[in-house]
């Protein structure tokens, strides 16, 4: 059972995702304070303290992370572990959130994710409370056709435009 307190320095980009992350100064009994980046939540700012605990008994906070028997059915989480100890695999993309459903008496939790599928993940598995910041990444406009081609997606052509060999609705 661990449980790691810290202070957020400042919000960063990165350009390696689409939402923030965050640099946070995580309390070390050894070397007093050890930094370290977590994904930044909606509403987290320089000097906001989050909390990270393997045992719950932690606020249901933006930010914090617990296993998922600690929290809250109908809570948005983000950040979810696969397998316990694993690390964070779901739900990591700029404004999203889970929705954990309901846990179950098997140790499985239902967490309804962005696409809405709803997936079972055990009850030890850890996640992280709140909503993704960045939200407006979505809203981008990309402006040219060569943006699109940069992300790597191919030109398409309308079936309307081939002939009636090519497609149905040449």
């Amino acid at each position: 059972a661990t449980t790691a307190a810290g202070t957020v320095r400042r919000i960063e980009y990165d350009p390696n995702r689409s939402t923030r992350i965050a640099l946070v100064d995580f309390l070390d009994d050894a070397k007093g304070t050890k930094p370290s980046y977590v994904l930044a939540a909606e509403g987290m700012r320089a000097g906001s303290t989050i909390v990270a605990s393997t045992d719950g008994g932690v606020d249901i906070r933006p930010g914090n992370a617990m296993p998922l028997k600690e929290i809250p059915v109908g809570t948005n989480v983000h950040n979810i572990e696969l397998r316990p100890g694993q690390g964070g695999k779901m739900v990591r993309a700029a404004g999203t959130s889970a929705v954990l459903v309901k846990k179950g008496e098997d140790g499985y939790a239902t967490v309804r994710l962005p696409s809405g599928e709803q997936r079972l993940v055990l009850l030890a598995c850890m996640a992280t409370i709140g909503t993704l910041s960045n939200a407006q990444h979505a809203n981008r406009v990309l402006g040219k056709a060569g943006a699109v081609r940069w992300l790597g997606v191919r030109p398409t052509t309308r079936g309307v435009a081939m002939n009636p060999i090519d497609h149905p609705h040449g």
